[in-house]
């Protein structure tokens, strides 16, 4: 059974249709890449995905479960989370606080005894919390910073900080909205090991969309390729990069002489 699947989603805005007759499927421990041409849909998709959007038809199937009608923090509590494309935190506490905050639908702890942490630290809720933020924090990569500001990070160690915030609320699957974006190429390569990391040690699946071509052709199973809201080409980073449809939407085709 697919860990995702998108059947006949449909999305208009007013007059423009923005995602048409969109069928996907993501398997358990896959990093599926999302691409396509700007304005292609592919923000679009990943709204309908999370539940910030509402498709027109079609459903959206989860684990086994349709998920279509569902709100957003229900689909979060089933195991969808979200990084975004701008940096999502909160910026004047600590990193560590910032993943404990992550954590607050799971533990049952209330949020603000989550974001200031319990008056016990001996509680055994608190001590798992704790252990659980640091295992995270080194899992991306900032467990050395993390007692700083999260905005004293650079911009590449904040991308990083968001994904931490999104495995805080234990995903099988994490929608990456251009997780690279604005990066040096040492920094891609460090946010494409641990995207592998997660696939790997966590078995949790991905959906990225992303522009940076490299990146994806490097990091992904399977990718699919929109273009004004509909499938164009689906398959393997090989498969893809040699598709004249896919080469024709990006470059377009030039028209003969007169």
């Amino acid at each position: 059974m697919p860990l995702l699947e998108i059947i006949a989603l449909t999305k208009h805005f007013g007059g423009l249709a923005a995602v048409v007759n969109l069928d996907l499927s993501v398997g358990t421990n896959e990093i599926f890449g999302l691409i396509g041409p700007n304005g292609a849909g592919k923000s679009t998709i990943l709204n309908l995905i999370a539940g910030s959007l509402r498709p027109k038809s079609g459903r959206v199937v989860f684990n086994g479960e349709d998920v279509t009608d569902l709100a957003p923090h229900n689909r979060a509590g089933r195991g969808i989370a979200r990084v975004f494309q701008a940096n999502t935190v909160f910026p004047d506490v600590s990193v560590a606080t910032n993943v404990r905050v992550g954590f607050h639908m799971h533990t049952g702890i209330g949020f603000w005894e989550t974001f200031f942490g319990r008056k016990s630290a001996t509680e055994p809720k608190e001590r798992l919390l704790r252990e659980k933020t640091m295992e995270i924090l080194r899992l991306v990569g900032l467990y050395e910073e993390r007692d700083q500001a999260a905005t004293s990070l650079p911009h590449a160690s904040q991308r990083r900080l968001c994904l931490a915030i999104a495995l805080a609320a234990n995903p099988s699957l994490l929608l990456l909205d251009e997780p690279v974006t604005g990066m040096t190429a040492e920094e891609v390569a460090a946010m494409l090991s641990v995207i592998r990391a997660l696939r790997d040690e966590k078995g949790i699946g991905c959906v990225l969309v992303e522009h940076n071509m490299r990146a994806v052709m490097n990091v992904c199973d399977r990718i699919a390729v929109v273009n004004y809201g509909q499938k164009i080409a689906e398959g393997s980073p090989g498969e893809i990069s040699e598709n004249p449809t896919v080469i024709e939407a990006y470059l377009g085709v030039e028209e003969d002489a007169v």
